[in-house]
């Protein structure tokens, strides 16, 4: 235990974030660079050490958190980098993208704000980067054996980097020009400087792990062909299929996916593009959908010079308190305000959107909407609520749908689906295809990036065994854990 009386003494600190004038006007992340560091040891020295720690449960990647709480809160770098990497191959991805299901499980949490866990993750991995205790691994004797992992985002990657250290051969098939998936496109830079993943790449190169960018599995190279030229195929290719909204207007010009839009954004930053084709500048911005996916549509329409941002969401405001029937240590759905709802703009709960309207030129320029309330667990418009807004840019962020099929690769792998539409998958996360197994979002639908890690980590165990005969590759989870956080 770090510090048996810190719970007592020390109240709650979180990274402080930069001034909203100031921050809106780059794409540098939100976090004043540092500021983590004079309180992260306070604040590790928090955690109690329980005999029974929650956080490890609350976390599918079954982090040992009380143990690097501990070394940071010694100042022991090393140690607590070590401790962290046992369990989580990429933590400065899920120190800042993270809901942190961990700290909703916290002991503490009962009755004080829990240990910043996420905080503390995050110090301690950029402390490590900084120190040079982030170094490559590289396999000591090769398998012979090879293996294909389709899709670059976190449920790829951690299984690529698992099997590589295992000895195998492994290459990695992305269809995007970088490698990072929605990491790379899907997440704005004021989020995450994709720094991050570019020294990860360059760490997972030095360890043997090959990429091949601007390729897609189903168009460019046939799924089955692919299978004959590797020993295993790992299908890790995300849930991104977009959920659409087909009401009057949905084909007017302005009307986009979020993942039209985000990724736009992000290739300006990268360089490839001076301005994005897709721009909130000068426009009253509407984001459909309420959940993180939009929270990052409504800090790029701020960075863009948007005239204004309205976030609509179908559900009831979530309250600032755990309901009763989302108990302690249950991941609950509650009120929270990120540091894109702190730049400005309106949450609108409890609305639909009937229907769209457009001018003479098919731009739309209004969003009609009716108040709705739930009964019996669907929602019914209320009437006498109907209202329009502006919008000459509404993004549709509601969520995904499933893995794509459009480019053959399900099909031509004839892999089975289960009731949901994902792929489906046994015990050892194996497809139905002899040698084919799957990842992430792709076998479990959209979910958290822990659980992506988690599922990499746990596939690449299954893929070690069907090569090997026997696997020391650590498993998290099963295909059917659901933990404390769904």
């Amino acid at each position: 235990m770090a510090d048996p009386k810190g719970f007592l003494t020390t109240g709650r600190e979180v990274a402080r974030t930069r001034p909203v004038g100031e921050r809106v006007k780059d794409w540098n992340e939100v976090y004043v660079p540092g500021s983590l560091l004079p309180i992260i040891g306070k604040q590790a020295g928090r955690c109690m050490d329980c005999g029974i720690p929650f956080c490890h449960n609350g976390c599918p990647l079954g982090n040992l958190i009380p143990e690097w709480n501990d070394y940071a809160y010694r100042e022991d770098w090393s140690a607590a980098s070590e401790r962290l990497h046992a369990t989580n191959n990429f933590p400065e991805f899920t120190g800042r993208l993270c809901p942190a299901p961990c700290e909703s499980a916290c002991v503490l949490g009962i009755n004080q704000p829990a240990v910043t866990i996420k905080n503390v993750e995050v110090s301690i991995i950029d402390k490590a980067w900084g120190n040079g205790d982030v170094t490559p691994q590289p396999p000591e004797r090769l398998s012979g054996k090879t293996v294909a992992v389709i899709g670059s985002g976190p449920a790829g990657l951690a299984a690529a980097q698992q099997l590589t250290r295992a000895g195998h051969t492994v290459a990695v098939y992305e269809r995007a020009d970088r490698i990072g998936g929605l990491l790379r496109y899907g997440i704005p830079e004021f989020k995450m400087e994709k720094s991050h993943i570019n020294r990860r790449i360059e760490q997972m190169r030095a360890e043997g792990t090959k990429f091949r960018t601007e390729t897609e599995i189903g168009k460019d190279i046939d799924a089955a062909k692919l299978r004959r030229r590797y020993d295993a195929v790992v299908v890790a290719a995300g849930a991104t299929v977009s959920r659409d909204l087909p009401v009057p207007g949905r084909e007017l010009n302005g009307v986009h996916f979020a993942m039209e839009y985000l990724p736009l954004a992000n290739k300006v930053q990268e360089g490839d593009l001076t301005v994005s084709p897709i721009t909130a500048e000068g426009k009253h911005v509407v984001v459909i959908g309420g959940g993180d996916t939009g929270a990052d549509c409504v800090g790029t329409a701020h960075r863009q010079g948007a005239l204004s941002v309205t976030q609509l969401e179908i559900m009831p405001r979530p309250g600032e308190d755990r309901n009763a029937n989302q108990p302690w240590p249950t991941f609950p759905m509650l009120y929270k305000v990120t540091s894109a709802h702190e730049e400005g703009g309106e949450r609108v709960y409890s609305v639909s959107t009937t229907h769209f309207e457009g001018d003479e030129n098919g731009d739309v320029q209004a969003l009609h909407l009716v108040e709705v309330e739930f009964k019996d667990g669907k929602p019914e418009q209320k009437p006498g609520t109907e209202r329009s807004i502006p919008a000459q840019l509404v993004t549709l962020a509601m969520g995904f749908t499933g893995t794509d099929q459009a480019n053959g690769l399900v099909q031509q792998f004839g892999l089975a689906l289960d009731e949901r539409g994902n792929v489906a998958r046994d015990a050892d996360f194996a497809t139905n295809v002899d040698g084919v197994f799957v990842a992430g979002d792709a076998g479990r639908g959209q979910s958290l990036i822990v659980w992506a890690i988690a599922e990499g980590r746990s596939a690449a165990r299954g893929v070690d065994r069907y090569l090997t005969g026997a696997s020391a590759l650590p498993a998290p989870i099963r295909p059917t854990d659901r933990a404390l956080t769904v």
